[in-house]
């Protein structure tokens, strides 16, 4: 099995100006607090929420903009972004179709399972249940920077 280092772009500021110009773009989206850390079972991250955008018309830009406006229903998301403010950063699933030969819904899967493998539990915003990926049904082993969302992994 082949291992693949998967490492994050620059956190944005969680404001509509950043979020815009991801419109049409697929793939997996992460939403982290700015300073506090979420005391997870075994250990603490800054990452709150792990998102998908499977199709051009329900982007990561459409995604994130719901979020942002409150459409979501995620109420935690809301909060956390009128209490101390949030960062965001995301994988553009075209750039990951070379190694990842699956639907971008079994890779968030993928990820939210191995958070919870590090962290102990699923993000705090994430009400991730129902289908999960198998990890004998996967060909890659994914290298996940989490540290990326640790205090001092991130800036």
């Amino acid at each position: 099995m082949q291992t693949f280092k998967i490492n994050f772009d620059k956190q944005q500021d969680f404001e509509l100006r950043n979020i815009k110009p991801l419109m049409g773009i697929c793939g997996l989206y992460f939403i982290c607090l700015r300073e506090t850390e979420i005391p997870y079972p075994f250990k603490k991250s800054r990452l709150i929420y792990i998102g998908m955008s499977e199709k051009k018309t329900n982007s990561i830009g459409k995604r994130l903009s719901d979020h942002f406006e409150g459409i979501s229903g995620n109420e935690g998301i809301v909060n956390y972004k009128n209490t101390e403010g949030l960062y965001f950063t995301y994988l553009n699933f075209e750039m990951l179709k070379q190694i990842w030969k699956r639907r971008v819904e079994d890779l968030e899967s993928y990820f939210i399972l191995d958070f919870l493998d590090k962290y102990g539990v699923y993000p705090i915003c994430n009400n991730k249940s129902g289908f999960e990926i198998k990890k004998h049904d996967v060909l890659v082993s994914l290298e996940i920077d989490w540290k990326y969302f640790e205090r001092w992994g991130s800036l």
